[in-house]
């Protein structure tokens, strides 16, 4: 599960990247960015509570 909640977060950051240097796609992009980053958080949280 760890390993899918990175791979997620690191998708939405690449689309957000190539969404705000490319393309104008208004709030979707910053609104990917975000959970991108909330589920980073939220793994590194959990992981410091299981050690």
């Amino acid at each position: 599960m760890n390993n899918l909640l990175y791979t997620i977060a690191v998708i939405l950051v690449i689309i957000w990247a190539i969404g705000f240097l490319g393309y104008n796609a208004g709030a979707l992009i910053h609104i990917l960015l975000v959970i991108a980053l909330i589920s980073v958080l939220l793994n590194l949280i959990r992981g410091n509570k299981r050690a």
